[in-house]
């Protein structure tokens, strides 16, 4: 899923009639105190990261003035959220609260229900996973029908909300609906919707991730990858996503795993896997034997030999990687020689870069006997420590790890590193 930011969820809400406080955006202290100087009132200032619990990690305070408001931001801005650095802050007006409320949707893929399911809770403010159930009101939508005002005025009434409130709650939980459909959500949430003392209701907070597969069509919202990031895209991510841009054949998903000044610290290997769940052994092998995957790459559902070439590229243009391998845990139906084409092309242009640099292929699967074959006849005169493993060794990932360890330990001594 593709997130948004809050500051940005809350600009939709805007659009679509969902009240939300008077807030800006900003990126310094001085910013945050013109803003604050601006709304003329308290404020609260909210880190924007992809991340939960901002309030307990100390991401979230108040300030009564300006200069306060300042102090503050410099106080947030640079800080780790959950290991996401906070680049920028939302300034926005403090709410007088009188009561705090939840409410949701999320695509609910269980075989019985297959619908969006919308969520509403008089118990907001807290994550709505330790909310009893039977505190939560839940209405499966029918997406060819639709939601009508009853259906969320209907909610609302059974969640505890009286009479004075229940048409401008059940109001913005009609039109949380319509953003949701409008913006092809895989889930959208407000927690909480706050009631004020004077009696109007905010959005005082917003989580909304849109679906991959409709990025495309909505290109004003500035999503350049169709794809869910702890953090925002590196370059390095945003490169790898071009391959999938440019060619559908297959699948080249490629993430980076740790910063270059940090890959230079440790054992960090290029990690080039096959096949979402059978990667993960590769992962894990790495793990036992001390090292680390500098990249996670998945190439996968029968892709072309260029589109693995490029991913092999990208894994060894990472700085300070003390090995390359791929890691084929799978009996893949997909015809393998395609990657073994990729693979030689691209250790051919590299290997010769990095005399004795540590290589270590399992590929196994479709075409097996002539993939084999391509590796080692086209890798054979290459000044790399290279070897190559075929379906003998496909469940043993504790042997494959520990060959990486063998030679990423050689190849350190040999050089001095």
């Amino acid at each position: 899923m593709a997130r948004l930011y809050e500051y940005e969820g809350k600009e939709i809400f805007k659009k679509l009639g969902i009240p939300v406080p008077e807030g800006e955006v900003v990126t310094t202290a001085e910013d945050a105190r013109k803003a604050a100087e601006k709304l003329g009132k308290a404020v609260v200032i909210k880190a924007q990261v992809w991340a939960g619990g901002r309030g307990k990690s100390g991401a979230v305070r108040f300030a009564d003035t300006p200069e306060e408001a300042a102090r503050v931001a410099e106080d947030i801005l640079g800080m780790e959220v959950k290991g996401l650095e906070v680049k920028r802050v939302l300034v926005e007006e403090k709410l007088d609260i009188a009561r705090e409320f939840y409410t949701g949707i999320i695509i609910d893929s269980a075989r019985d229900v297959k619908a969006p399911v919308l969520m509403f809770s008089a118990e907001g403010g807290v994550d709505i996973e330790s909310v009893p159930e039977d505190k939560i009101a839940m209405f499966a939508v029918d997406v060819l029908r639709g939601i009508q005002p009853y259906d969320t005025l209907n909610m609302a009434l059974s969640a505890g909300v009286g009479s004075k409130n229940l048409r401008p709650i059940g109001d913005i939980i009609y039109k949380l609906y319509n953003v949701f459909k409008s913006y092809d959500c895989r889930t959208v949430e407000i927690n909480p919707l706050v009631l004020t003392t004077d009696g109007k209701v905010y959005a005082a907070d917003c989580r909304m991730a849109i679906d991959d597969a409709a990025v495309f069509r909505h290109p004003e919202l500035g999503i350049t990858i169709g794809r869910e990031f702890l953090g925002e895209p590196t370059e390095f991510d945003l490169m790898a996503w071009t391959f999938e841009e440019e060619d559908f054949r297959g699948t080249s998903y490629v993430a980076q795993m740790v910063s270059e000044s940090e890959m230079k610290k440790g054992d960090y290997i290029g990690y080039h896997g096959i096949g979402g769940g059978a990667a993960i052994l590769g992962v894990d092998a790495l793990n036992k034997v001390d090292l680390k995957a500098a990249d996670y790459a998945d190439t996968s559902g029968n892709p072309t030999a260029s589109k693995v070439y490029r991913v092999a590229k990208i894994i060894f243009a990472q700085p300070g990687i003390k090995g390359y391998f791929l890691a084929g845990f799978m009996m893949a139906n997909q015809e393998q020689w395609h990657h073994a084409h990729g693979i030689v092309k691209a250790l051919r242009e590299e290997i010769p870069k990095k005399p004795g640099f540590p290589v270590v292929l399992l590929l196994c699967g479709n075409k097996e006997k002539e993939s084999q074959e391509i590796l080692k006849e086209g890798l054979k005169d290459l000044p790399g420590r290279i070897e190559i493993y075929d379906r003998e060794h496909v469940y043993d990932a504790k042997f494959i790890g520990g060959r990486v360890k063998t030679l990423v330990d050689e190849y350190r001594k040999e050089k001095g590193l």
